[in-house]
Order: C-alpha cells, then structure tokens, then sequence
C-alpha cells in the first residue's frame, strides 16, 4: 500500500526534524509530504537539508500563510495525484501521535475508512467492532 503523511506547517522549525524523523525512523514505507506556508522561519530549507537523505520525504512550498484547511486540501490533491492509496493528516507539533501510524496502516487494510482523534478516550476510539 502506497501511503502518504501530510504535515502542514508554519514556523516550525523548532520540531520540524523530529516529528518527520518520528514517522521515518518507524520504517513503514510512508511518504511524508509537508505542505509549508512560506515559513519565515526557515522550516523549508530545513525540509530540504533533510531531503538530500530521505527520498521519501517531500515539499510543497507555497506562497504563504494561506491556512491550515487548504494546506490540507492541497496535500490530499498531491495524494490524489501521485497515485497514494492512503492519506494520513498529522501536525508538526506532535499532537498527533506518529506512533498510532502503524495501527492505522494495519486498519486500513480491512476498512475503507480510518479515523482518529486526539480527542477521545480510550472507551470511545473503536471502529466498527475493531479497537484501534
């Protein structure tokens, strides 16, 4: 299964190489796209700094602070586009845990759709019949 993880972000450098390593360093054979709002903070160059190891790894950089739904909307197009059988969102600040990606992946198998949340408790996040 091709997979892909979207990472909008602006001025992100702080944590940008962590939770990008965080999701890499599993090795699920994800494709990690960051869709960057022209970050005045350097997030882009630091993105490709790490590309030059990391062909899995991606960037689209765009023209600036356009917000964080259309970054989104934009990454699902790029997932579309470049034939990526499923798409993960996930932001840079960890708040979304890289660690859930391999339940994920392993669910999607058996489901259409997969969805998580960082707000529920642990009685509440089931799918179908399935604890994820």
């Amino acid at each position: 299964m091709k997979a892909l993880v979207i990472i909008p972000t602006y001025n992100e450098k702080e944590g940008i190489e962590a939770i990008v390593r965080a999701v890499l360093d599993q090795k699920l054979g994800v494709d990690i796209l960051i869709v960057d709002d022209n970050s005045p903070d350097g997030t882009a160059d630091i993105i490709r700094s790490i590309q030059k190891n990391e062909p899995a790894l991606h960037l689209m950089q765009r023209s600036g602070k356009l917000g964080l739904g259309t970054a989104y909307v934009a990454g699902f197009k790029y997932g579309m586009e470049n034939g990526y059988d499923a798409v993960f969102e996930m932001d840079a600040d960890f708040s979304h845990d890289p660690l859930m990606l391999p339940h994920f992946l392993e669910k999607i198998k058996e489901y259409d759709f997969v969805l998580g949340s960082r707000t529920l408790t642990e009685s509440q996040s089931s799918i179908g019949r399935c604890r994820v």
